[in-house]
């Protein structure tokens, strides 16, 4: 499977998403898949093409309705074959948004589907803490705000719980996982300054 060049996915997702919240949730969702990548034993290239692909066509598209057919993800994905994205990506992109019907079916769909929602989740718990930084942030932190239902209310906790049995992972270490990959990269995610 040939990945699409980082350059142009990268150009696509700035020409569809202004939101720089919107483009940091996709940064960590590509640095969490090539993390995954590795893991799993997938190409990191694609899979963190993936990873920030997978949201770009969300402020364009939105899809309160939760059409399978319709608005995002299926609409991106559109524009995406027309790029010459390889159907597994494809597939893998309209997998992680379950209302879509596609099944994920190969570990990268799997992997995507486990990220997405602990991504977001991960950064709303760092915005929260006086630092603002995921640097002393816990795995313990992270499932006590995951029971608070009133923290981060966007956050489908469900799906968090269920990409990692997708995985195959306890809860425990895929947060710690995913907690892992993204320290490091902070900064480019708008975290760290208080």
């Amino acid at each position: 499977m040939s990945a699409m060049p980082r350059e142009r996915a990268l150009a696509l997702m700035q020409q569809y998403t202004a939101s720089e919240p919107l483009r940091r949730h996709m940064y960590a969702v590509e640095i969490a898949m090539r993390v995954m990548a590795e893991r799993m034993g997938g190409d990191p290239d694609a899979w963190g093409a993936v990873g920030l692909l997978h949201d770009f066509d969300y402020e364009r598209f939105p899809n309160d309705a939760h059409s399978a057919t319709e608005e995002h993800p299926a609409e991106g994905v559109r524009i995406l074959a027309r790029e010459g994205l390889p159907e597994e990506m494809q597939r893998a992109i309209l997998g992680h948004a379950s209302y879509t019907g596609v099944p994920r079916d190969t570990p990268m769909a799997r992997a995507l589907f486990a990220v997405d929602e602990l991504c977001g989740f991960l950064v709303a718990c760092a915005l929260v803490r006086p630092s603002r930084s995921l640097a002393d942030l816990e795995v313990a932190s992270v499932k006590k705000k995951l029971r608070d239902k009133g923290f981060a209310r966007g956050v489908n906790r469900d799906d968090v719980i269920r990409g990692a049995e997708e995985i195959g992972v306890p809860l425990d270490e895929h947060i710690g996982a995913v907690l892992a990959a993204l320290r490091p990269h902070e900064a480019q995610l708008g975290l760290g300054v208080p």
